[in-house]
């Protein structure tokens, strides 16, 4: 069964494509809003910590804020993926892009250390980390609300344009940044200007919740309303009596998400600095090629993975993402002029990506589908987001080919999973 796709003759409706459409671009935009804070870290550490502060505490601290955000989302995405399933997706889908709406807004008006002193730092931290709760409950949210919503052999598809959706976000905050550089002095971007890409996205995602509004519950979660079929028991419970295996998969294939992302595009440009000589201009450059097309691989990833299963599909293209990106670190040093095909064919092969909520939206059952699929992605994510950055850049000092043999480790693991995922029941989406 996991390993067979049976196609009927139904195409994306309308009304479907408007839900990917919408459903997408709330998550870019969300996705922005999470993202933008590290582009300003270094504006953010003069404004918000007192000036006597060593300039390393000072960025020490801010980066600690933006980590706040990664511890949050666990949290976060447990609670609303608990009441997605007792009281409905589209509520918790909505209040999650409007829980960072606000909290983005609220950064972007926060006065700073020199207005209001130490509350300054501590407002900060914890708009930071409500942020990490909306984006814990919005990503798992989108992935569960489109599967629930499109033909069952369109699933794949419609994951792969929500990813792809989240990738764009990175990409809009990355040329925010550039923009706001660019058009502003150092002076004046301290004197006000940064607020600017926050006061947007809070704008932008009080858009979206408007848009969100046009949407309409899942049609499963309709149906088990219906039938009274909702978890009468607490569905966190459930998952870790009954779903362990499907939990374990879950967070694998998590730790191959963040391996290709973290590694592949937001750490991309230090190492293409430090370790291979690039300036600043073409490595942010090679990082917006990798973006656009790993963007393009998300959508490729889902419609593969709804041709030939996700069992399948992990067992054969689990590994070429890191194998590119080996063959990039091995040819950079004499070929630096191949820097920008091989950044498009890496960001191509990270695509894979794309179809991870494919495999964890059918290996939970409709009752706690929404709580074990933000469950096992959120702390995984947590876990490995935190880690990964410390342990790719220990294994630079042996190494510059470290980030590849980092992911292809994944990649192996991928394999695995794709042959775990062949025992595991699936259930009906």
């Amino acid at each position: 069964m996991n390993d067979s796709v049976t196609v009927p003759h139904k195409s994306l409706s309308g009304q479907d494509m408007r839900t990917l459409g919408l459903a997408s671009l709330g998550g870019a935009l969300e996705f922005y809003d999470f993202i933008i804070f590290v582009f300003f870290a270094t504006t953010i550490g003069q404004l918000f910590f007192p000036a006597e502060l060593p300039e390393w505490m000072k960025q020490l601290q801010t980066f600690g804020i933006f980590a706040a955000g990664y511890l949050a989302r666990p949290l976060g995405g447990i609670i609303m993926a608990h009441f997605g399933d007792k009281m409905g997706r589209k509520r918790m889908f909505t209040f999650s892009i409007m829980l960072m709406a606000v909290s983005t807004l609220g950064m972007g008006l926060l006065p700073t250390y020199a207005a209001i002193g130490i509350a300054a730092p501590f407002l900060l931290l914890l708009l930071r980390m409500i942020q990490g709760a909306a984006i814990g409950g919005e990503v798992p949210g989108a992935w569960v609300f489109v599967a629930e919503h499109v033909p069952s052999h369109r699933i794949g598809l419609a994951c792969g344009f929500v990813t792809c959706g989240l990738t764009i976000g990175i990409l809009l905050g990355s040329l925010t940044a550039t923009w706001l550089n660019t058009a502003f002095s150092h002076e004046e971007i301290l004197g006000g200007a940064w607020r600017y890409p926050f006061l947007l996205g809070g704008v932008f995602g009080l858009i979206a919740v408007y848009l969100r509004r046009w949407l309409s519950e899942t049609p499963v979660f309709q149906a088990m309303k219906a039938r009274k079929a909702l978890s009468e028991e607490l569905p966190l419970r459930v998952i870790a009596r009954d779903h362990r295996g499907a939990v374990a998969i879950s967070m694998a294939l998590t730790g191959l998400l963040s391996a290709g992302i973290i590694v592949l595009v937001l750490m991309m440009p230090t190492v293409l600095q430090k370790f291979y000589g690039f300036d600043v201009q073409r490595s942010l450059n090679a990082n917006s090629v990798t973006t656009l097309c790993l963007a393009l691989g998300c959508i490729l990833a889902g419609h593969f993975i709804d041709r030939i299963g996700n069992a399948r599909f992990f067992m054969l293209f689990s590994l070429p993402m890191g194998i590119a990106a080996f063959v990039m670190f091995q040819l950079l040093p004499d070929n630096p002029g191949l820097l920008m095909p091989l950044s498009a064919v890496v960001g191509l092969c990270v695509g894979v990506v794309g179809a991870v909520a494919h495999a964890m939206v059918y290996v939970f059952p409709p009752a706690v589908r929404f709580s074990g699929l933000s469950t096992s992605y959120n702390v995984a994510y947590a876990i490995f987001g935190g880690f990964t950055p410390i342990i790719v850049t220990l294994m630079l000092q042996a190494s510059p080919t470290a980030p590849a043999l980092y992911v292809l480790a994944f990649g192996i693991i991928g394999i695995a999973c794709g042959v775990g995922l062949r025992r595991l029941p699936q259930y009906t989406v």
